[in-house]
């Protein structure tokens, strides 16, 4: 939907954020937090996704508020990652549950509302990279989820995932690895197939990134959950 995410973190232009929320007070608060990264750049809030959208189509990330107008829009987030959008949803309803089923609606990362300016613009900028970054809110929904279904990855598997969490690509995963890039896919293909067996599908990397957490298979500190990647995150080569 939005422009090349390398052309943008390369310097070619502002990543495009567009900022859905029905509280002036906290878009304003939010556009303050990205302005204080110049590799951001707010190109239209609002209230309805729709509406916003109309005005920044080639907006590279969208951060949603998970409850506009008194009911939950996780039939909205699904219909956007559907789309082909990366949405961020942030949201003050921090429990377990409606994290973990933001992602399974197609978030690429989940912000708690009460979560800083750092972990803001952090997620927004791995989140245009498709890399994964999981602020300490969302690290504890993962971990603490008690679903007890786990199925068994290989450890070729479990590196391949684990490098692709860490990574921008398959195509960088499968250079460390030394196979082919097909075989990288067939790999993550594989995870996320075991995990919909179980009963606990995995659509996208976030999800997948959580289910992988949640069964021990990758350690938070694996990915630098807690660190932040705002000052230094670059595509890997």
């Amino acid at each position: 939907m939005g422009a090349d995410p390398v052309a943008a973190m390369t310097g070619a232009r502002p990543i495009g954020v567009a900022i859905v929320d029905d509280h002036p007070v906290v878009v304003e608060g939010v556009r303050a937090w990205l302005a204080t990264e110049p590799r951001l750049t707010v190109l239209a809030t609002g209230d309805d996704p729709d509406e916003v959208l109309r005005v920044a189509p080639d907006a590279d990330v969208v951060l949603l508020d998970l409850r506009l107008h008194g009911r939950m829009a996780l039939d909205k987030l699904a219909e956007l990652s559907t789309a082909g959008r990366r949405v961020v949803v942030y949201s003050e309803h921090t429990d377990p549950q409606t994290m973990l089923a933001a992602l399974d609606a197609g978030a690429v990362a989940f912000l708690a509302k009460h979560e800083g300016r750092e972990h803001c613009v952090a997620t927004v900028l791995a989140a245009a990279s498709d890399r994964p970054y999981v602020p300490p809110a969302l690290a504890g929904a993962m971990v603490g989820d008690p679903r007890p279904d786990r199925p068994m990855l290989s450890d070729k598997e479990r590196e391949a995932l684990l490098l692709w969490f860490q990574s921008m690509s398959k195509a960088s995963v499968a250079r460390r690895m030394r196979i082919s890039e097909h075989t990288v896919k067939q790999y993550v293909d594989r995870a996320r197939i075991k995990y919909t067996r179980a009963g606990r599908p995995a659509a996208t990397k976030a999800a997948l990134l959580a289910r992988a957490i949640e069964d021990g298979l990758v350690r938070p500190e694996e990915i630098g959950i807690y660190r932040s990647h705002a000052a230094h995150d670059r595509p890997t080569p």
